[in-house]
């Protein structure tokens, strides 16, 4: 099968591109930039947030199946350019669903739990969405411009996404505190706000799995565990076999965070463990696998 991957030089569609290759599939990545990752699959350099460029590589690729992974992902940077955050969650996102649809190809595209406004999480995919802030409206709406012009999609919803290595040259949450706390160094984190941590190769076989059967609908595509960030960071204490007494408990309002986050979030994950066979992982194992990555990454 002929797949595309948007975003392919990140965090998840890195992971992607490379399971959809070692499945047997034909895979053209696109993303910004020189290429950074491994695989031998094929890569362009596209400029999402114009059509025509858009446009171009999806005739190109001529695929079967979309992954849109591409986003602006970064909450307070969303919050202080709302005009960048349109751009590269709300039209880039329609202009990968309308190459889509053109190429007859299933449209994969990747959410976030944030469109949620954490009043009453954990949430399945039947809850209603209530977006605050610009990240996550942007976010919201990019999935209305995926069910319109891409009838039939797959909305993936993800949270707290997380691997090593990092990639792109910036942190994911679980990157950020390994390299924070095998230093020495205290970590502050939210005791107030409730999240479901996922690995990023985990996320992606999920992903893989909903195009390759061409699956449509809202998919909780995440971690099966629902924790706040103390108990996350002090899971991968346990782990890394690091201090646990560096976590420092702290709350979101202490901060005075740019962007309202939702905290009582989280997503319930009964219908990705029930019919897809990529299950969501739990901490311990999840946890494990990202520091074995880690070990393995160090030469260890």
């Amino acid at each position: 099968m002929r797949v595309l991957v948007t975003g392919s030089n990140g965090l998840v569609g890195s992971r992607a591109c490379l399971q959809l290759e070692q499945r047997g599939h034909t895979v053209v990545g696109l993303g910004r930039g020189p290429r950074r990752t491994g695989g031998a699959y094929g890569y362009a350099t596209v400029d999402l947030t114009r059509e025509a460029e858009v446009a171009s590589a999806l005739e190109a690729a001529a695929p079967e199946v979309v992954i849109h992974c591409a986003s602006m992902t970064e909450v307070d940077a969303c919050e202080k350019d709302p005009e960048a955050a349109y751009a590269g969650n709300v039209r880039a996102t329609e202009f990968v669903a309308r190459g889509a649809r053109k190429a007859g190809a299933h449209l994969v595209h990747v959410s976030t739990d944030y469109v949620f406004d954490g009043e009453a999480g954990p949430y399945d995919e039947d809850a209603v969405p209530n977006p605050r802030g610009v990240y996550a409206v942007t976010k919201h709406m990019g999935e209305q411009a995926a069910r319109v012009l891409a009838p039939g999609c797959a909305i993936a919803r993800t949270a707290v996404v997380y691997g090593w290595p990092p990639v792109e040259g910036r942190l994911n949450f679980g990157a950020w505190l390994v390299t924070n706390l095998e230093k020495g160094q205290p970590a502050k984190l939210f005791e107030d706000q409730v999240v479901s941590p996922s690995l990023a190769d985990n996320v992606a076989a999920m992903l893989v799995e909903l195009g390759e059967r061409k699956l449509g609908g809202v998919w909780n595509t995440c971690g099966a565990a629902v924790v706040d960030r103390v108990a996350y960071g002090r899971a991968l204490c346990e782990v890394f076999g690091f201090d646990p007494k560096l976590i420092v408990p702290t709350r979101m309002a202490e901060l005075k965070l740019p962007s309202p986050r939702p905290l009582k979030g989280g997503l319930r994950t009964d219908k990705v463990r029930t019919q897809l066979e990529a299950k969501p992982l739990e901490l311990a194992e999840s946890l494990a696998r990202f520091h074995a990555t880690w070990k393995a990454a160090r030469g260890h």
